[in-house]
C-alpha cells in the first residue's frame, strides 16, 4: 500500500548536479501549494484531520475482525474507503514535507511536519489491522473473492503486492507497535541526517559555502578549484564522521532487527518485494553491470584522463568538464525550450503534459538557504498534481536534470487516473519516463550539433551521466549489500564503513584513478543510504530498460508512442513483464541487460573512433 508518511525522497543526487544558483538565469519558478492547501494555517488542514480521525475510527469499527467474512463487493467498498483516507493523509503529508524540503532549517516548518507526522501516525494506527487481516485470508478464498467482483479485481495488483509480505507478517500487536514507534525510529534518524546536512558549511579557499555549492565546484573547469572543494568536503565530512556512522549503524541495526523478526531472508528482500521485482532479475542486472565495468567505466575514464592530459585521475577529475565542453550558463527560458522541444519532437502530447509545470507553479527551481539538495518529483495525491524540485544552476547537466524530473512528472500525471492505490509505480519502472526524457533531450541536442569537438563533448557528457546512473548506482548497491551484511556481525566503526566504501569505488571506477586520503568518507552525504535502503539499483534498472526501449523506438515501431503512453498510464496496475511485452522486451532475460549496456558501450566506441 502507499505510505502516507513517505516524504519526497529519494532525490536524484550526484556530484555536479547541485549548487548555488548564480545570477543571470532568468525568473526561476517557485512552488504554488494552492492545489494542496492555502497555507500552514489553512483551516481545511484541521477539518481534514478531524474527518480522518472519524473515518479511521469508523473504518476500524466496521471491519476489524470481520474482513475475511466480507463478500467481494463488501471488500471492494472497504478498499475504496481505505483509499479515500490514504488520499487525505497523503495530501497533508505532501504539503508538510514539501514545505519542509524548501527550507529544512526553518524551525516552524520542521515542527509543522513533525506534528503532522505524529497526528497522521496516531490516526493511521486505526488502519494497521487492514493489511494484517487481508494477508490472513486464505489464498483460495482470496482468489474467489477477486473473481466475484470486478471492482475488487481492479485492486488485485496492489493487494498482491501487499500479500507478498504475508510470509513475513508479525502479530497484530507487534505490527501496531512498529507502526507507532516509527516516528521516533527511522523517521527521527532520517530527519537528523537531513537537518545536519542542510546546516553544514564548507570553507573553500576562505569562502563559506553550503553543501550544494561545494559539490557544484567538483564540475568546475579549474582543477585547483575542484581539488580545493574536495578537501573542504573531506574536512567537514571527517569532522561529522562519528555522527554519520552512528546514524548509519542505528538504521542498519534497526533494519536487521525488523528483518530478523519478520524472517526476511536477506536485507534486500523487503525492497524487492515492494518493487514487485524478482531477486534473480536484480541479481542479473547487478552481475551484468559489474562484469561490464572494464568495458564501460574503466575504458571511459582512461579516455578522459587522456583528454585532460593526465596519466592518472584524482576523484576531483571524475566530473570535470572536457576542455571542449560548452560551459556557458543556460538561462531558465532556454532550458525550458530545449526540454519542451525534445518532448514535443517525440509526441506533442508529452510537451502538453509538461507545460503546467512551468506555468502553474509546479516547479521550485532556485537554490535557497536550507533547501534540500538535488532534485525530485513528488506525485503528492492523484486529485492534485506532482511537484518538481530542482537546484537549477544553468549547467547542461541541470537541463538534463530538468528533463529527468519532468519525465517523472509526466509519468505521475498519466498514472494518476489509476487512483491513489494503483497510481504508484514500483521503483523498477518509476525511472522509465525520467530516463527516457533525458534520452530524448540528449538526442535532440546531439542532432543539432555539427561541430565535431562539441559533439564529442556532448556524447562524453551523456556517457558520464549513464556511468553515474548505472555503474555508480550498482557500486552504491554493492556498498549497501556489504554494509548491511557486515552490520549483522556487529557494530561498524567509521573505519569499517570507509573500507567498504573504498572497496566498491576502486572496483567500479578502475585503475586510472588515485584516491586522495579522505575520499573514504564520501559515503556520508548520500541520502539514499539513509532514506531508502537498496533504492539505488532502480536507477540502473531504469537506464538499462530505457536504453532497450529507445532502441525499439529508433527502429521505427509505428505504434511506439501509443504503447509508451499506455505503459505510463498503467502506473502500478501491471507487472514489469506485462508492461514490456508489447515492446518485445523481457527484463527477466539476462540478455536484456546486455542490450542496455551495449548502448553505453556503443557511445564509448564512438568516442574512441573520434580519437583516430
Amino acid at each position: 500500500m502507499t505510505d502516507p508518511l513517505a516524504l519526497p525522497f529519494p532525490v536524484r543526487l550526484q556530484p555536479g548536479e547541485e549548487g548555488a544558483g548564480p545570477d543571470g538565469l532568468g525568473d526561476l519558478p517557485e512552488w504554488d501549494f494552492s492545489a494542496l492547501y492555502a497555507g500552514q494555517d489553512d483551516p481545511k488542514i484541521e477539518s481534514d484531520l478531524k474527518w480522518l480521525e472519524d473515518a479511521a475510527t469508523s473504518f476500524q469499527a466496521d471491519y476489524e475482525g470481520h474482513l475475511a467474512d466480507k463478500t467481494g463487493a463488501g471488500l471492494a467498498t472497504c478498499i475504496q474507503r481505505y483509499e479515500q483516507m490514504q488520499s487525505v493523509m497523503g495530501r497533508i503529508m505532501s504539503f508538510a514535507g514539501l514545505r519542509y524540503y524548501q527550507n529544512t532549517t526553518d524551525a516552524g516548518r520542521a515542527k509543522f511536519m513533525s506534528d503532522m507526522q505524529d497526528r497522521i501516525t496516531n490516526i493511521s494506527a486505526h488502519l494497521v489491522f487492514f493489511g494484517l487481516e487481508m494477508n490472513r485470508i486464505e489464498d483460495a478464498h482470496y482468489e474467489d473473492l477477486i473473481a466475484s467482483d470486478t471492482t475488487l479485481a481492479r485492486y488485485k495488483p496492489v493487494l498482491d503486492r501487499m500479500r507478498a509480505m504475508k510470509p513475513y507478517q508479525l502479530s497484530d500487536e507487534l505490527e501496531k507497535f512498529l507502526h507507532d514507534q516509527s516516528v521516533v525510529g527511522s523517521s527521527a534518524w532520517n530527519r537528523l541526517f537531513d537537518e545536519t546536512m542542510a546546516g553544514l558549511t564548507f570553507d573553500v579557499e576562505g569562502e563559506e559555502l553550503p553543501l550544494e555549492a561545494t559539490l557544484n565546484l567538483l564540475t568546475d573547469s579549474d582543477r585547483a578549484k575542484r581539488e580545493a572543494a574536495t578537501h573542504a568536503l573531506i574536512a567537514v565530512f571527517r569532522e561529522n564522521l562519528p555522527l554519520f556512522a552512528r546514524i548509519t549503524n542505528t538504521l542498519a541495526k534497526e533494519k536487521e532487527i525488523e528483518d530478523r523478526w519478520r524472517k526476511l531472508p536477506t536485507p534486500q528482500t523487503g525492497r524487492h518485494l515492494s518493487n514487485h521485482v524478482e531477486p534473480e532479475v536484480v541479481e542479473a542486472l547487478r552481475n551484468a553491470v559489474v562484469a561490464a565495468y572494464p568495458r564501460l567505466s574503466h575504458r571511459y575514464y582512461a579516455l578522459k584522463a587522456k583528454w585532460l592530459g593526465l596519466d592518472t585521475m584524482q576523484v576531483w577529475d571524475r566530473n570535470a568538464p572536457l576542455p571542449t565542453a560548452d560551459d556557458r550558463r543556460i538561462g531558465w527560458d532556454e532550458a525550458r525550450q530545449m526540454v519542451t522541444d525534445a518532448y514535443a519532437g517525440f509526441d506533442p502530447k508529452m510537451a502538453e503534459l509538461a507545460e503546467p509545470f512551468f506555468t502553474e507553479g509546479w516547479i521550485d527551481a532556485p537554490v535557497k538557504p536550507g533547501k534540500a539538495p538535488g532534485a525530485f518529483a513528488h506525485p503528492t495525491v492523484t486529485d492534485a498534481h506532482p511537484f518538481v524540485m530542482l537546484n537549477y544552476l544553468g549547467k547542461q547537466r541541470d537541463v538534463m536534470t530538468l528533463a529527468h524530473e519532468l519525465g517523472h512528472g509526466v509519468h505521475q500525471r498519466l498514472a494518476a487516473k489509476q487512483g491513489e492505490l494503483l497510481s504508484s509505480t514500483p521503483l523498477t519502472l518509476a525511472e522509465t519516463a525520467s530516463v527516457f526524457g533525458e534520452m530524448l533531450t540528449f538526442q535532440k541536442l546531439l542532432d543539432g550539433t555539427t561541430d565535431p569537438a562539441k559533439r564529442k563533448a556532448l556524447i562524453a557528457s551523456k556517457v558520464e551521466d549513464m556511468i553515474n546512473t548505472v555503474v555508480r548506482q550498482i557500486a552504491f548497491y554493492d556498498f549497501e549489500c556489504k554494509l548491511h551484511a557486515a552490520r549483522r556481525e556487529g557494530e561498524l566503526t567509521p573505519d569499517d564503513i570507509n573500507a567498504i566504501w573504498m572497496s566498491v569505488q576502486a572496483e567500479s571506477l578502475g585503475p586510472v584513478f588515485e584516491f586522495v586520503d579522505g575520499y573514504e568518507v564520501f559515503w556520508t552525504y548520500i541520502p539514499h543510504f539513509i532514506h531508502s535502503p537498496f533504492y539505488v539499483y532502480a536507477y540502473a534498472f531504469g537506464d538499462g530498460l530505457v536504453n532497450a526501449l529507445y532502441a525499439v523506438y529508433r527502429e521505427g515501431d509505428p505504434d511506439f508512442q501509443a504503447k509508451y503512453f499506455e505503459m505510463l498510464e498503467a502506473g502500478g496496475s501491471k507487472h514489469h513483464k506485462e508492461l514490456l511485452a508489447p515492446f518485445g522486451l523481457d527484463a527477466s532475460d539476462p540478455k536484456f541487460w546486455e542490450k542496455g549496456l551495449g548502448v553505453i558501450e556503443g557511445l564509448i566506441d564512438e568516442l574512441e573512433a573520434m580519437e583516430d
